[in-house]
């Protein structure tokens, strides 16, 4: 963030078969459309429901826009699993031992930002700490609202989670 004393955020350079070709800068890869690396986490609850949250107004993509129960950018030099355990823990304050189940796997592409992205799968009941740099709020969502709400105010979620929800849709895998 402008005037943030935070370190530069760096990520892996991938090409069009997810092998690393070069590493550069957040701002960089973003601002020339360089393919890189993400993870999604999608937490359900014993009830079936889908924790989602709403992304915080000052995030840099899709700002105030509903999506995964918690995601970001696999750092360079980080494998996706790791990125998906350090993710549950900074944005939900959820710790978790070992990689949630790899889900789905998304190519880069103009709905994810030109991000490959691994889909993982969580169960967990909450309560939630939700970051607040990173999170507006959340809530648990039964399938079939998320279905509807989706297809009748698709700008109210990310282009990547409505990406995922149709890929794991045709799959079978979201039953409503």
């Amino acid at each position: 963030m402008p005037g943030s004393s935070a370190p530069e955020e760096w990520f892996d350079v991938v090409d069009d078969h997810d092998a690393v070709v070069s590493r550069a800068t957040r701002r960089k890869v973003h601002a020339r459309g360089l393919r890189h690396r993400a993870v999604h986490v999608l937490v359900f609850n014993r009830a079936g429901e889908l924790f989602l949250q709403k992304r915080s107004q000052s995030k840099d993509t899709a700002p105030g826009a509903w999506d995964s129960s918690a995601s970001g950018h696999v750092d360079a030099g980080e494998e996706y699993d790791a990125c998906a355990v350090r993710e549950l823990q900074e944005e939900l304050g959820l710790h978790v031992t070992a990689a949630p189940r790899r889900w789905l796997r998304l190519p880069a592409c103009h709905e994810t930002g030109q991000e490959f992205v691994w889909v993982y799968r969580q169960e967990a009941e909450g309560p939630f700490t939700l970051h607040p740099d990173e999170i507006e709020r959340g809530g648990w969502f039964p399938l079939g609202e998320i279905t509807r709400l989706v297809s009748e105010q698709p700008a109210d979620f990310s282009s990547s989670f409505r990406l995922i929800w149709q890929k794991l849709a045709a799959m079978g895998q979201v039953h409503t």
